[in-house]
């Protein structure tokens, strides 16, 4: 097994990297800027819940769009209609997000939690069923991990509305800052 280092100084990959190694200040700055990014949706959770969604809404918006243009180039009446008309549910959907944040927040968090909580079972379930295997143990913790999440947040529900999807995003933003800043300096130091 190699490691990530060792895959650096390698000849294929120090020929695949060499692009971004000379950028390798830019890959920190981005880092950084998730980071700081991060760091103020941590602060303010609600302001992040509440951007989040919107976010989802204009996201909503275009894919309705983008099916109902689909809809165009389907040749059949029935399958037009149907997807015209699931174009339009998603275009109603992302307005209603904007007219109503907190509601989306809230049917988004239900619906966070409720994936939370199936995906954790469905994972330890998997666990379970590969036993054999040397990396179960593994799956069963994130199972249990993901699993207690979910209860969290349906537990807190709706409360947690106001700032579970901020917080989520703050530690998405966090974490991937903290990636690519990492991946910056190994990239400088293979030069």
């Amino acid at each position: 097994m190699t490691s990530t280092s060792d895959s650096v100084k390698s000849p294929q990959a120090a020929s695949d990297t060499a692009p971004l190694r000379a950028k390798w200040g830019w890959i920190v700055a981005l880092g950084v800027v998730y980071l700081l990014a991060g760091f103020i949706a941590l602060g303010s959770v609600a302001m992040a819940t509440f951007v989040s969604v919107l976010v989802v809404g204009v996201m909503m918006i275009i894919a309705g769009v983008a099916e109902v243009f689909g809809a165009f180039q389907i040749k059949s009446w029935g399958k037009f209609l149907l997807w015209a008309l699931l174009g339009v549910l998603y275009i109603i959907a992302g307005f209603v997000t904007f007219q109503n944040p907190l509601l989306a927040a809230v049917l988004l968090t239900l619906v966070l939690g409720a994936a939370l909580l199936v995906s954790g079972i469905m994972r330890i379930v998997l666990a379970f069923s590969m036993k054999r295997e040397a990396p179960w143990i593994w799956v069963a913790l994130s199972g249990v991990i993901t699993l207690l999440l979910g209860v969290l947040i349906l537990l807190r529900w709706p409360v947690s509305s106001l700032y579970i999807l901020g917080l989520f995003l703050a530690i998405d933003l966090i974490m991937a800052g903290a990636g690519w800043i990492g991946l910056g300096f190994g990239l400088r130091r293979a030069r």
